[in-house]
């Protein structure tokens, strides 16, 4: 194992010896400085990273629409794509929500047994980014220098279906530089909802307006979050009000390393 940098990082007392990330699909298309971020953090500690290539779409927009037979595929093509994984990071709380929380039920009303069977195996392995680090690394410094005010926005999939708690603000606390600034009512939601923010337009938009109040209020130069979905949302509206607040995902400011030389 590579040593870790010089900043003060621990070194990773074991690691998982077949770590594969898994990049949603939005996140591959929109995003992808997210999930490269990812692959540099863990590197960084040791880890060796693969990236399955038969991986696709995790199947949450047909699910969340009512489509959930034709999200079977995708199912069956996750649990393929990572059979082989000692642990699944993703850069997406949502993402990683459903696989957590409606593979196994998809399964089931499937009648295939064999698909029950490598959902129950797969499935526990899937880890958000900062459970993986805080939990399975046992790491809340990974060595990252962002000399910047931050403020952290609690997605809704991390918040009340992963439970993720304070994880993603102890590995920002740990950032060289970073003054992590209190976001107020942070336990609201920005609006998005993915097809909410579609179907219920209106609404949305109240809530974006709260949500980007909040982020002003916070005196913060960037917002962060574990989410894109929710980041590309709110970076909408921090954008078209021209506050000058940029937004990056939690594991793109891990992966910084911006002033440690100074």
């Amino acid at each position: 194992m590579p040593d870790l940098p010089s900043s003060g990082a621990p070194r990773v007392a074991r690691v998982p010896q077949r770590v594969a990330v898994f990049v949603p699909c939005y996140v591959d298309t929109l995003f992808p400085e997210a999930a490269q971020a990812v692959v540099v953090v863990l590197e960084r500690l040791g880890v060796e990273v693969a990236f399955p290539r038969a991986q696709t779409c995790c199947g949450q927009m047909h699910v969340n629409t009512g489509y959930q037979r034709e999200a079977l595929a995708m199912v069956r093509t996750f649990v393929r794509a990572f059979a082989d994984a000692e642990a699944v990071v993703a850069p997406s709380a949502s993402c990683v929500a459903l696989v957590r929380d409606h593979y196994a039920h998809l399964a089931a009303r499937s009648g295939d047994a064999a698909l029950e069977r490598a959902v129950a195996d797969v499935v526990p392995r899937v880890r958000e980014l900062s459970e993986f680090l805080v939990d399975d690394l046992g790491i809340e410094d990974v060595g990252a220098s962002f000399p910047h005010a931050v403020t952290f926005h609690p997605t809704c999939h991390s918040v009340r279906m992963l439970h993720v708690g304070d994880r993603p603000r102890r590995l920002l606390r740990q950032v060289r530089g970073l003054r992590l600034m209190e976001l107020p009512r942070s336990d609201q939601c920005c609006g998005f909802g993915g097809t909410f923010a579609v179907k219920n337009a209106d609404t949305s938009a109240a809530m974006l307006a709260d949500k980007v109040a909040d982020v002003i209020g916070s005196r913060a130069e960037v917002l962060v979050a574990a989410d894109n979905s929710c980041l590309m949302h709110i970076g909408g509206g921090l954008s078209r009000q021209r506050t000058g607040v940029r937004t990056m995902h939690l594991a793109e400011v891990l992966a910084s390393t911006e002033g440690a030389g100074a």
